[in-house]
């Protein structure tokens, strides 16, 4: 039997020594040129085709760099997507290739709708899909992520179905309730009757929702995004959902620090991921000393970085 996947994301964090997840956001033009040149080589390749095994050969280059020191990577699906079929045939890569390596996969893909669509996206990033029937039957994982980035806005109806998935095949999800982007406030910090704020609301949601389904590290498979960026609202956030993990973007490029993400951690010093991108993936542009063809070296040194930076506040 499968292990729950609160249980199997405290285990990776507590061996690892870290929470560091790192986000697989590949932009084609700050891919090394050495990279996408091989990506090109053939006369019939399509532009997309190239694209796609650029980002494939760039990802496994920062995986293998970083499996070994860190618990989590995060794709972001957008960045795939828009080179697409190509794109999403280098996502599902990603995801295989990290799982290989013994990484947890966040599938960031944001996904929010309701009924028989929702359980389409359920059992596509969460779950299996059945095909066919009876003797040509095929029951198989198309993504096979371990968890998946929602948004909640239509409520327990466009939640509900991945919960069930979850439950099936021990796999999680993470719900935007206070995000790391500066206008998060035109709606998330709104005033509600009872004087909560929307995103006290939603936090609120959230831990009702995991409370039927927590591991026996005491966590729920219903996390929850919170952004580094507002560490005020963090820490209140901590205390409405003490049983859910969260999420934790806006570390490093957005401008927040080791400082800001502790509110996000519980007192045993668990309850998080803290999520990078840019600043690891591309370290090589910007640290001292790394070339091209180093880049697998600079996003390790850079994780190494994080790393030290957190274990000064956790």
């Amino acid at each position: 039997m499968a292990k729950h996947f609160a249980d199997r994301l405290i285990e990776a964090v507590q061996k690892k020594g870290n929470p560091i997840c790192v986000g697989l956001d590949p932009r084609l033009d700050q891919i090394p040129s050495f990279i996408k040149e091989a990506a090109l080589e053939g006369k019939d390749r399509s532009p997309t085709a190239a694209a796609a095994d650029s980002i494939i050969a760039f990802n496994k280059g920062i995986i293998d760099a970083v499996a070994d020191i860190v618990p989590v990577v995060k794709p972001q699906i957008a960045f795939y997507e828009i080179f697409g079929h190509e794109g999403v045939r280098a996502y599902e890569e990603t995801i295989k290739y990290s799982q290989k390596k013994g990484l947890i996969v966040i599938a960031d893909a944001k996904r929010n709708d309701i009924g028989s669509t929702a359980a389409a996206y359920a059992q596509a990033f969460l779950g299996e899909v059945e095909m066919f029937s009876g003797e040509d039957e095929v029951v198989t994982p198309i993504f096979g992520a371990d968890s998946i980035t929602l948004n909640a806005y239509l409520g327990i109806d466009g939640i509900k179905p991945f919960i069930e998935e979850s439950r099936k095949y021990d796999t999680g999800m993470f719900i935007l309730v206070k995000t790391s982007n500066p206008s998060s406030g035109d709606l998330q910090d709104l005033e509600l009757k009872e004087a909560d704020s929307v995103y006290n609301m939603m936090g609120h949601l959230v831990d009702s929702w995991g409370a039927d389904d927590l591991g026996e590290s005491g966590y729920s498979c219903v996390g929850a995004v919170v952004g580094a960026t507002y560490p005020s609202q963090a820490k209140e956030l901590r205390r409405v959902m003490p049983r859910s993990i969260f999420l934790v973007p806006g570390y490093g490029a957005q401008g927040g620090g080791a400082a800001d993400v502790k509110p996000c951690f519980n007192k045993d010093g668990l309850g998080a991921v803290v999520n990078s991108s840019r600043g690891i993936i591309f370290a090589y542009q910007k640290l001292d000393g790394f070339e091209e063809k180093q880049f697998g070296e600079a996003a390790r040194q850079a994780c190494i970085n994080m790393r030290e930076d957190l274990a000064t506040v956790l």
